[in-house]
């Protein structure tokens, strides 16, 4: 007998700042499609740090409203402003069931890692893991012996080929390499030694 497969997770959501005084938190929603998972009864894993209460919890959902256009979440447990402060950066992740399909311009970090990362037409790395941070998400890629942060944005990452195995990237400059000093760079660097003897 086979254990069930543990479902993959889709990350939704991060809890941004209390609203009110009754413990309701605004969201920022990294989802297409909010109706479908922000219900009430929808039950969150939490991503926070190791030294906050909640981790290792929970989180449910007991409503969501919006307010001039934002997304505030009434959560089970989150009565009033101080714990919802408590709860301020976490990052909300859910189960996927397996038979249900991927929101478009949405992977897992499983899917993602070990990908070879191409600049013009060129492999150049791999993606080695993702760092999910609260401004946004980076992958992280092994390159000529280093580890490189890319910001996994569109105008970075333009497009991710799950079927070829790879992530193109168009990078600003010095980001995979380092930039060779500009003679103006050099001198203005021989001045300030300079004055300081």
């Amino acid at each position: 007998m086979t254990a069930a497969p543990r479902p993959q997770q889709l990350r939704v959501g991060r809890l941004t700042k209390a609203h009110g005084l009754k413990g309701a938190i605004k969201l920022e929603l990294y989802t297409d499609d909010p109706e479908r998972r922000f219900v009430p009864g929808a039950e969150f894993s939490l991503q926070v740090p190791e030294s906050s209460p909640w981790h290792g919890r929970h989180l449910t959902l007991r409503e969501l409203r919006w307010y001039n256009g934002h997304p505030v979440g009434f959560f089970e447990g989150v009565d009033d402003r101080t714990a919802a402060e408590g709860l301020i950066k976490a990052i909300l992740w859910v189960d996927q069931p397996a038979d249900e399909e991927s929101e478009p311009d949405a992977w897992y970090d499983h899917q993602l890692v070990g990908l070879a990362v191409v600049r013009d037409g060129e492999r150049i790395g791999e993606v080695a893991h993702v760092d999910h941070l609260p401004a946004q998400d980076l992958l992280v890629v092994k390159s000529g012996g280093r580890e490189v942060m890319v910001p996994f944005v569109s105008a970075i990452v333009p497009e991710v080929d799950l079927e070829a195995g790879t992530v193109t990237v168009t990078p600003p400059a010095g980001l995979f390499e380092e930039l060779p000093e500009t003679p103006d760079a050099a001198s203005a660097g021989g001045e300030r030694d300079a004055d300081a003897e």
